[in-house]
């Protein structure tokens, strides 16, 4: 087997480990050790393969890494779920009140109540949804 083919080998069941720890520790030696892997097809000199290795691991590890957790720990700030649902808007399908009623909010019909006590909503009223209180959708006339 070819040194080339050891560390393409390597490369990927680290890459592949990667997925088991999620902490991009491996990611970042799977790719230095595919960078061994490309050194090897292009030098055959084992001293340049294990040097490019470590440069290319202590430098993903030094600065791709730290970006990187930072990035997927803080999220993407997408709104999801029942947030998702929080703003948008919505149409009353039957007078909805501070007991109850329903609205169809993206296609589905959700139940409903007024955020207001004496606020009263009729059907076909366009509604924002100001928070979702488990099952139920709390709304303001427009």
């Amino acid at each position: 087997m070819t040194a080339a083919l050891i560390w393409l080998l390597v490369g990927l069941g680290l890459i592949v480990a990667e997925v088991l720890s999620g902490e991009f520790v491996l990611v970042m030696l799977g790719a230095g050790a595919l960078a061994g892997a490309a050194s090897a097809t292009v030098s055959g000199n084992p001293i340049i393969d294990v040097l490019v290795f470590a440069v290319a691991s202590v430098g993903l590890l030094v600065l791709a890494r730290p970006a990187l957790k930072r990035r997927f720990l803080a999220g993407s700030g997408l709104r999801t779920n029942t947030e998702a649902l929080i703003g948008t808007g919505a149409v009353a399908v039957t007078r909805v009140d501070h007991s109850g009623g329903q609205v169809k909010i993206s296609g589905d019909t959700w139940s409903a109540r007024s955020v207001a006590e004496g606020e009263v909503i009729e059907p076909g009223t366009t509604v924002t949804v100001v928070e979702i209180s488990g099952a139920t959708a709390v709304v303001s006339a427009l």
